[in-house]
Protein backbone atom coordinates (compact mmCIF):
# COMPACT_ATOMS: atom_id res chain seq x y z
CA UNK A 1 0.00 0.00 0.00
CA UNK A 2 1.52 3.34 -1.00
CA UNK A 3 1.83 6.34 1.31
CA UNK A 4 -1.23 8.17 -0.03
CA UNK A 5 -3.46 5.13 0.43
CA UNK A 6 -2.18 4.60 3.98
CA UNK A 7 -2.89 8.26 4.80
CA UNK A 8 -6.50 7.99 3.60
CA UNK A 9 -7.06 4.80 5.59
CA UNK A 10 -5.70 6.48 8.71
CA UNK A 11 -8.00 9.51 8.26
CA UNK A 12 -11.12 7.35 7.81
CA UNK A 13 -10.24 5.17 10.81
CA UNK A 14 -9.63 8.27 12.93
CA UNK A 15 -12.99 9.76 11.93
CA UNK A 16 -14.82 6.53 12.83
CA UNK A 17 -13.02 6.31 16.21
CA UNK A 18 -13.80 9.93 17.08
CA UNK A 19 -17.48 9.43 16.19
CA UNK A 20 -17.71 6.64 18.77
CA UNK A 21 -15.58 8.39 21.38
CA UNK A 22 -17.51 11.67 21.34
CA UNK A 23 -20.69 10.20 22.95
CA UNK A 24 -19.46 9.78 26.54
CA UNK A 25 -17.64 13.12 26.39
CA UNK A 26 -20.73 15.13 25.43
CA UNK A 27 -23.30 13.33 27.58
CA UNK A 28 -21.16 13.83 30.66
CA UNK A 29 -20.90 17.58 30.16
CA UNK A 30 -23.93 18.29 32.41
CA UNK A 31 -26.14 15.65 34.04
CA UNK A 32 -25.91 12.14 32.69
CA UNK A 33 -28.87 10.84 30.66
CA UNK A 34 -29.72 8.47 33.51
CA UNK A 35 -29.75 11.34 36.03
CA UNK A 36 -31.99 13.46 33.80
CA UNK A 37 -34.38 10.54 33.27
CA UNK A 38 -34.53 9.92 37.04
CA UNK A 39 -35.52 13.56 37.58
CA UNK A 40 -38.22 13.31 34.88
CA UNK A 41 -39.59 10.13 36.48
CA UNK A 42 -39.70 11.84 39.90
CA UNK A 43 -41.61 14.82 38.46
CA UNK A 44 -44.11 12.52 36.73
CA UNK A 45 -44.70 10.60 39.96
CA UNK A 46 -45.49 13.85 41.80
CA UNK A 47 -47.82 14.93 38.96
CA UNK A 48 -49.69 11.61 39.23
CA UNK A 49 -50.14 12.03 42.99
CA UNK A 50 -51.36 15.64 42.64
CA UNK A 51 -53.83 14.61 39.92
CA UNK A 52 -55.38 12.15 42.38
CA UNK A 53 -55.71 14.93 44.96
CA UNK A 54 -57.38 17.22 42.41
CA UNK A 55 -59.94 14.52 41.56
CA UNK A 56 -60.75 14.14 45.26
CA UNK A 57 -61.16 17.92 45.71
CA UNK A 58 -63.52 17.99 42.72
CA UNK A 59 -65.68 15.27 44.31
CA UNK A 60 -65.86 17.24 47.55
CA UNK A 61 -66.67 20.47 45.69
CA UNK A 62 -69.53 18.78 43.83
CA UNK A 63 -70.88 17.45 47.15
CA UNK A 64 -70.70 20.84 48.87
CA UNK A 65 -72.32 22.52 45.85
CA UNK A 66 -75.51 20.52 46.34
CA UNK A 67 -75.85 21.40 50.01
CA UNK A 68 -77.92 24.20 51.52
CA UNK A 69 -76.45 27.67 51.14
CA UNK A 70 -74.99 28.46 54.54
CA UNK A 71 -71.98 30.48 55.57
CA UNK A 72 -70.05 27.36 56.56
CA UNK A 73 -70.83 25.53 53.33
CA UNK A 74 -69.83 28.54 51.24
CA UNK A 75 -66.55 28.87 53.16
CA UNK A 76 -65.94 25.14 52.70
CA UNK A 77 -66.52 25.54 48.97
CA UNK A 78 -64.06 28.43 48.74
CA UNK A 79 -61.43 26.57 50.78
CA UNK A 80 -61.79 23.46 48.61
CA UNK A 81 -61.42 25.65 45.53
CA UNK A 82 -58.23 27.08 47.02
CA UNK A 83 -56.83 23.60 47.69
CA UNK A 84 -57.78 22.35 44.22
CA UNK A 85 -56.26 25.37 42.47
CA UNK A 86 -53.11 25.19 44.60
CA UNK A 87 -52.71 21.55 43.54
CA UNK A 88 -53.35 22.52 39.91
CA UNK A 89 -50.65 25.20 40.10
CA UNK A 90 -48.24 22.62 41.55
CA UNK A 91 -49.08 20.21 38.71
CA UNK A 92 -48.43 22.88 36.10
CA UNK A 93 -45.09 23.81 37.70
CA UNK A 94 -43.99 20.17 37.67
CA UNK A 95 -45.11 19.74 34.06
CA UNK A 96 -43.05 22.78 33.09
CA UNK A 97 -40.06 21.37 34.99
CA UNK A 98 -40.50 17.93 33.40
CA UNK A 99 -40.69 19.43 29.92
CA UNK A 100 -37.55 21.50 30.56
CA UNK A 101 -35.71 18.31 31.57
CA UNK A 102 -36.92 16.56 28.43
CA UNK A 103 -35.67 19.49 26.36
CA UNK A 104 -32.31 19.13 28.13
CA UNK A 105 -32.32 15.44 27.20
CA UNK A 106 -33.00 16.19 23.56
CA UNK A 107 -30.44 19.01 23.49
CA UNK A 108 -27.77 16.57 24.70
CA UNK A 109 -28.74 14.24 21.86
CA UNK A 110 -28.48 17.09 19.37
CA UNK A 111 -25.01 18.04 20.65
CA UNK A 112 -23.80 14.45 20.34
CA UNK A 113 -25.16 14.08 16.81
CA UNK A 114 -23.86 17.45 15.67
CA UNK A 115 -20.35 16.78 16.96
CA UNK A 116 -20.38 13.37 15.30
CA UNK A 117 -21.48 14.93 12.02
CA UNK A 118 -18.85 17.68 12.25
CA UNK A 119 -16.07 15.17 12.89
CA UNK A 120 -17.22 12.86 10.11
CA UNK A 121 -17.55 15.78 7.70
CA UNK A 122 -14.03 17.00 8.46
CA UNK A 123 -12.57 13.52 7.99
CA UNK A 124 -14.43 12.94 4.74
CA UNK A 125 -13.39 16.32 3.38
CA UNK A 126 -9.73 15.47 3.96
CA UNK A 127 -10.28 12.01 2.48
CA UNK A 128 -11.78 13.45 -0.68
CA UNK A 129 -8.92 15.93 -1.04
CA UNK A 130 -6.33 13.16 -0.73
CA UNK A 131 -8.23 10.85 -3.07
CA UNK A 132 -8.52 13.61 -5.66
CA UNK A 133 -4.76 14.08 -5.50
CA UNK A 134 -4.28 10.35 -5.98
CA UNK A 135 -6.73 10.29 -8.90
CA UNK A 136 -4.77 13.02 -10.67
CA UNK A 137 -2.52 10.33 -12.22
CA UNK A 138 -4.16 7.86 -14.58
CA UNK A 139 -4.32 4.11 -14.03
CA UNK A 140 -1.78 3.51 -16.81
CA UNK A 141 0.67 6.03 -15.36
CA UNK A 142 0.44 4.43 -11.88
CA UNK A 143 1.11 0.94 -13.31
CA UNK A 144 3.96 2.05 -15.59
CA UNK A 145 5.58 4.04 -12.79
CA UNK A 146 5.59 1.07 -10.45
CA UNK A 147 8.65 -1.19 -10.14
CA UNK A 148 6.45 -4.01 -8.86
CA UNK A 149 3.35 -4.65 -11.03
CA UNK A 150 1.73 -6.95 -8.46
CA UNK A 151 2.20 -4.36 -5.72
CA UNK A 152 0.65 -1.70 -7.97
CA UNK A 153 -2.47 -3.86 -8.46
CA UNK A 154 -2.70 -4.44 -4.71
CA UNK A 155 -2.52 -0.70 -4.07
CA UNK A 156 -5.28 -0.10 -6.60
CA UNK A 157 -7.38 -2.82 -4.96
CA UNK A 158 -6.84 -1.18 -1.57
CA UNK A 159 -7.78 2.13 -3.13
CA UNK A 160 -11.11 0.64 -4.32
CA UNK A 161 -11.74 -0.80 -0.88
CA UNK A 162 -11.07 2.58 0.65
CA UNK A 163 -13.55 4.19 -1.76
CA UNK A 164 -16.20 1.76 -0.51
CA UNK A 165 -15.34 2.62 3.11
CA UNK A 166 -15.66 6.33 2.36
CA UNK A 167 -18.98 5.73 0.58
CA UNK A 168 -20.25 3.79 3.62
CA UNK A 169 -19.16 6.63 5.90
CA UNK A 170 -21.07 9.06 3.69
CA UNK A 171 -24.21 6.96 4.08
CA UNK A 172 -23.69 6.94 7.83
CA UNK A 173 -23.26 10.73 7.83
CA UNK A 174 -26.51 11.12 5.89
CA UNK A 175 -28.37 8.94 8.42
CA UNK A 176 -26.95 10.98 11.31
CA UNK A 177 -28.13 14.18 9.65
CA UNK A 178 -31.62 12.73 9.37
CA UNK A 179 -31.49 11.69 13.02
CA UNK A 180 -30.38 15.20 13.97
CA UNK A 181 -33.33 16.69 12.07
CA UNK A 182 -35.76 14.39 13.90
CA UNK A 183 -34.30 15.25 17.32
CA UNK A 184 -34.45 18.96 16.42
CA UNK A 185 -38.14 18.63 15.46
CA UNK A 186 -38.88 16.90 18.78
CA UNK A 187 -37.09 19.67 20.67
CA UNK A 188 -39.08 22.35 18.88
CA UNK A 189 -42.27 20.44 19.74
CA UNK A 190 -41.26 20.28 23.39
CA UNK A 191 -40.54 24.02 23.44
CA UNK A 192 -44.03 24.70 22.04
CA UNK A 193 -45.50 22.39 24.70
CA UNK A 194 -43.51 24.22 27.38
CA UNK A 195 -44.85 27.61 26.28
CA UNK A 196 -48.42 26.25 26.45
CA UNK A 197 -47.81 24.84 29.94
CA UNK A 198 -46.37 28.15 31.11
CA UNK A 199 -49.52 29.95 29.88
CA UNK A 200 -51.67 27.42 31.74
CA UNK A 201 -49.60 27.99 34.87
CA UNK A 202 -50.10 31.76 34.65
CA UNK A 203 -53.86 31.25 34.26
CA UNK A 204 -54.02 28.94 37.27
CA UNK A 205 -51.94 31.33 39.36
CA UNK A 206 -54.39 34.09 38.38
CA UNK A 207 -57.25 31.78 39.34
CA UNK A 208 -55.64 31.14 42.74
CA UNK A 209 -55.25 34.88 43.35
CA UNK A 210 -58.89 35.45 42.34
CA UNK A 211 -60.11 32.79 44.77
CA UNK A 212 -58.03 34.18 47.64
CA UNK A 213 -59.37 37.68 46.91
CA UNK A 214 -62.95 36.37 46.86
CA UNK A 215 -62.40 34.60 50.19
CA UNK A 216 -61.09 37.79 51.81
CA UNK A 217 -63.96 39.89 50.44
CA UNK A 218 -66.52 37.28 51.50
CA UNK A 219 -65.19 37.11 55.07
CA UNK A 220 -65.13 40.90 55.29
CA UNK A 221 -68.67 41.18 53.95
CA UNK A 222 -70.25 38.51 56.16
CA UNK A 223 -68.13 39.26 59.26
CA UNK A 224 -68.20 35.48 59.77
CA UNK A 225 -71.84 35.65 60.89
CA UNK A 226 -74.46 33.25 59.50
CA UNK A 227 -77.22 35.83 60.01
CA UNK A 228 -75.26 38.39 57.98
CA UNK A 229 -74.72 35.85 55.21
CA UNK A 230 -78.42 34.97 55.00
CA UNK A 231 -79.30 38.67 54.97
CA UNK A 232 -76.95 39.21 52.01
CA UNK A 233 -78.60 36.31 50.15
CA UNK A 234 -82.03 37.79 50.76
CA UNK A 235 -80.82 41.19 49.53
CA UNK A 236 -79.46 39.61 46.37
CA UNK A 237 -82.74 37.87 45.63
CA UNK A 238 -84.73 41.07 46.21
CA UNK A 239 -82.25 43.16 44.22
CA UNK A 240 -82.32 40.69 41.35
CA UNK A 241 -86.10 40.90 41.13
CA UNK A 242 -85.94 44.71 41.08
CA UNK A 243 -83.29 44.88 38.35
CA UNK A 244 -85.18 42.34 36.23
CA UNK A 245 -88.38 44.32 36.60
CA UNK A 246 -86.52 47.39 35.33
CA UNK A 247 -85.02 45.62 32.32
CA UNK A 248 -88.38 44.10 31.43
CA UNK A 249 -89.69 47.65 31.00
CA UNK A 250 -87.28 48.98 28.40
CA UNK A 251 -88.03 52.24 26.65
CA UNK A 252 -90.13 51.79 23.54
CA UNK A 253 -87.26 52.58 21.18
CA UNK A 254 -85.35 49.53 22.47
CA UNK A 255 -88.25 47.11 21.95
CA UNK A 256 -87.56 46.89 18.24
CA UNK A 257 -88.22 43.89 16.03
CA UNK A 258 -85.30 41.71 14.98
CA UNK A 259 -84.75 41.07 11.27
CA UNK A 260 -84.49 37.26 10.91
CA UNK A 261 -81.78 37.71 8.26
CA UNK A 262 -79.55 39.24 10.95
CA UNK A 263 -79.71 36.09 13.07
CA UNK A 264 -76.99 33.55 12.35
CA UNK A 265 -78.48 30.09 11.82
CA UNK A 266 -77.67 27.83 14.74
CA UNK A 267 -75.02 25.19 14.14
CA UNK A 268 -73.08 23.10 16.63
CA UNK A 269 -69.51 24.27 17.12
CA UNK A 270 -69.91 27.90 16.03
CA UNK A 271 -69.07 28.75 19.65
CA UNK A 272 -66.75 26.85 21.98
CA UNK A 273 -67.42 26.06 25.64
CA UNK A 274 -66.05 28.85 27.85
CA UNK A 275 -65.04 26.42 30.63
CA UNK A 276 -62.75 23.40 30.59
CA UNK A 277 -65.31 21.20 32.37
CA UNK A 278 -69.01 21.60 31.69
CA UNK A 279 -71.75 21.25 34.31
CA UNK A 280 -75.00 22.79 33.06
CA UNK A 281 -77.01 24.05 36.05
CA UNK A 282 -79.69 26.09 34.26
CA UNK A 283 -80.90 26.07 30.68
CA UNK A 284 -82.17 28.88 28.45
CA UNK A 285 -85.76 30.15 28.47
CA UNK A 286 -88.38 28.47 30.62
CA UNK A 287 -86.03 26.55 32.89
CA UNK A 288 -87.27 24.96 36.11
CA UNK A 289 -86.03 28.01 38.01
CA UNK A 290 -87.81 30.35 35.58
CA UNK A 291 -91.09 28.42 35.95
CA UNK A 292 -90.77 28.72 39.73
CA UNK A 293 -91.41 32.45 39.37
CA UNK A 294 -87.94 33.85 38.68
CA UNK A 295 -87.26 36.38 35.90
CA UNK A 296 -90.82 37.77 36.11
CA UNK A 297 -92.07 35.09 33.76
CA UNK A 298 -89.74 36.24 30.97
CA UNK A 299 -87.49 33.18 31.04
CA UNK A 300 -83.76 32.81 31.57
CA UNK A 301 -81.80 34.82 28.99
CA UNK A 302 -78.78 32.52 28.88
CA UNK A 303 -77.37 29.35 30.41
CA UNK A 304 -75.59 28.78 33.72
CA UNK A 305 -72.50 26.60 34.11
CA UNK A 306 -71.53 25.50 37.61
CA UNK A 307 -67.84 25.83 38.48
CA UNK A 308 -65.69 26.67 41.53
CA UNK A 309 -64.73 30.27 42.23
CA UNK A 310 -61.59 31.22 40.32
CA UNK A 311 -62.07 28.77 37.44
CA UNK A 312 -60.61 30.38 34.26
CA UNK A 313 -63.24 31.60 31.75
CA UNK A 314 -62.37 31.46 28.04
CA UNK A 315 -63.72 33.41 25.07
CA UNK A 316 -66.25 31.27 23.19
CA UNK A 317 -65.09 32.78 19.87
CA UNK A 318 -62.59 35.36 18.69
CA UNK A 319 -63.76 38.95 18.64
CA UNK A 320 -63.50 42.39 20.20
CA UNK A 321 -64.36 43.20 23.82
CA UNK A 322 -67.06 45.87 23.47
CA UNK A 323 -67.79 46.33 27.15
CA UNK A 324 -67.15 45.29 30.73
CA UNK A 325 -68.92 46.28 33.91
CA UNK A 326 -69.59 45.60 37.56
CA UNK A 327 -73.13 46.11 38.82
CA UNK A 328 -71.90 45.37 42.38
CA UNK A 329 -70.15 48.75 42.28
CA UNK A 330 -73.62 50.24 42.91
CA UNK A 331 -74.95 49.27 46.32
CA UNK A 332 -78.14 47.24 46.10
CA UNK A 333 -77.79 46.62 42.34
CA UNK A 334 -77.76 42.83 42.17
CA UNK A 335 -77.64 42.01 38.50
CA UNK A 336 -74.86 40.48 36.38
CA UNK A 337 -72.11 41.44 38.82
CA UNK A 338 -68.80 41.58 36.96
CA UNK A 339 -69.43 40.97 33.26
CA UNK A 340 -67.71 41.00 29.87
CA UNK A 341 -69.25 41.29 26.38
CA UNK A 342 -67.44 40.23 23.19
CA UNK A 343 -68.63 41.10 19.67
CA UNK A 344 -67.90 38.44 17.05
CA UNK A 345 -67.60 38.83 13.29
CA UNK A 346 -70.60 36.57 12.57
CA UNK A 347 -73.30 38.87 13.96
CA UNK A 348 -73.32 37.35 17.44
CA UNK A 349 -72.12 38.78 20.75
CA UNK A 350 -71.50 36.80 23.92
CA UNK A 351 -71.81 38.03 27.51
CA UNK A 352 -70.13 36.37 30.51
CA UNK A 353 -71.56 37.24 33.93
CA UNK A 354 -71.02 36.80 37.70
CA UNK A 355 -67.20 36.82 37.33
CA UNK A 356 -64.79 37.22 40.22
CA UNK A 357 -62.09 38.77 38.02
CA UNK A 358 -62.14 40.56 34.64
CA UNK A 359 -58.85 40.06 32.75
CA UNK A 360 -59.59 42.01 29.55
CA UNK A 361 -60.49 45.59 28.69
CA UNK A 362 -62.86 47.32 26.27
CA UNK A 363 -61.45 47.46 22.73
CA UNK A 364 -59.16 44.48 23.22
CA UNK A 365 -59.07 41.76 20.54
CA UNK A 366 -59.35 38.24 21.95
CA UNK A 367 -58.85 34.81 20.40
CA UNK A 368 -61.07 31.75 20.74
CA UNK A 369 -60.14 29.98 23.97
CA UNK A 370 -58.25 32.97 25.40
CA UNK A 371 -58.72 33.40 29.15
CA UNK A 372 -60.77 36.54 29.78
CA UNK A 373 -61.60 36.24 33.49
CA UNK A 374 -62.51 33.91 36.34
CA UNK A 375 -65.73 32.36 37.65
CA UNK A 376 -67.28 34.03 40.68
CA UNK A 377 -70.54 34.75 42.46
CA UNK A 378 -70.86 38.50 41.96
CA UNK A 379 -74.21 40.12 41.24
CA UNK A 380 -77.24 37.91 41.72
CA UNK A 381 -75.60 34.56 42.40
CA UNK A 382 -76.19 32.35 45.41
CA UNK A 383 -73.17 30.26 44.45
CA UNK A 384 -70.23 30.41 42.03
CA UNK A 385 -71.17 29.86 38.40
CA UNK A 386 -70.77 31.34 34.94
CA UNK A 387 -73.74 32.89 33.15
CA UNK A 388 -73.32 33.11 29.37
CA UNK A 389 -75.79 34.82 27.04
CA UNK A 390 -75.77 35.07 23.24
CA UNK A 391 -77.07 38.32 21.70
CA UNK A 392 -77.93 39.46 18.17
CA UNK A 393 -75.27 42.16 17.80
CA UNK A 394 -77.28 44.48 15.52
CA UNK A 395 -79.98 45.10 18.15
CA UNK A 396 -77.75 45.12 21.24
CA UNK A 397 -76.49 48.18 23.09
CA UNK A 398 -74.40 48.72 26.21
CA UNK A 399 -75.95 51.55 28.21
CA UNK A 400 -76.89 52.38 31.81
CA UNK A 401 -80.04 51.09 33.46
CA UNK A 402 -81.38 54.65 33.58
CA UNK A 403 -80.82 55.16 29.83
CA UNK A 404 -82.54 51.84 29.12
CA UNK A 405 -85.56 52.31 31.36
CA UNK A 406 -85.82 56.02 32.14
CA UNK A 407 -85.97 55.18 35.85
CA UNK A 408 -83.76 56.24 38.73
CA UNK A 409 -82.81 53.38 41.05
CA UNK A 410 -79.83 51.74 42.76
CA UNK A 411 -78.80 50.46 39.33
CA UNK A 412 -79.31 53.76 37.50
CA UNK A 413 -75.63 54.35 36.64
CA UNK A 414 -74.65 50.69 36.18
CA UNK A 415 -73.71 49.68 32.63
CA UNK A 416 -75.44 46.61 31.20
CA UNK A 417 -75.98 45.08 27.73
CA UNK A 418 -79.61 45.42 26.65
CA UNK A 419 -81.51 43.90 23.73
CA UNK A 420 -85.19 43.28 22.86
CA UNK A 421 -86.55 39.85 23.88
CA UNK A 422 -85.97 38.46 20.37
CA UNK A 423 -82.32 39.56 20.59
CA UNK A 424 -81.52 36.80 23.09
CA UNK A 425 -80.54 33.49 21.50
CA UNK A 426 -80.26 30.07 23.11
CA UNK A 427 -76.50 29.40 23.40
CA UNK A 428 -76.76 25.59 23.39
CA UNK A 429 -77.48 25.11 19.63
CA UNK A 430 -74.31 27.13 18.86
CA UNK A 431 -72.07 25.21 21.28
CA UNK A 432 -70.38 21.84 20.55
Amino acid sequence: MNAATKKIATLVATAMFCTLAVYPLISGAESTPAEVQALIDAQNAQISQLDKEIVEYEKQLNAVGTQKKTLQNTLSEINLSLKKTTASVAVSKRKVSSTQLQIQQLAQGIAVKQDSIDIDAAGLAQSFRTMNESDASSLAVQILASDDLAAAWRDLDSHATLREAVAEQMRKLSAEKQSLAEVKAKTEGKRTELITQQKTLLAEQGSLSATKKTQSEFLAETKSQESTYQKILAQKIAGKAASEAELNNLKAQFLQAVDPSQILSAKKGILQWPLEKIRLTQTFGQSDFARSGAYNGKGHNGIDLGAPTGTPVKAALSGIVIGTGNTDAYRGCYSAGKWIMIKHANGLSTMYGHLSVISVSTGQAVATGQIIGNVGATGYATGPHLHISVYVTSVTKIITFQEATGRVSNCARALIPITPPAGFLNPLPYLP
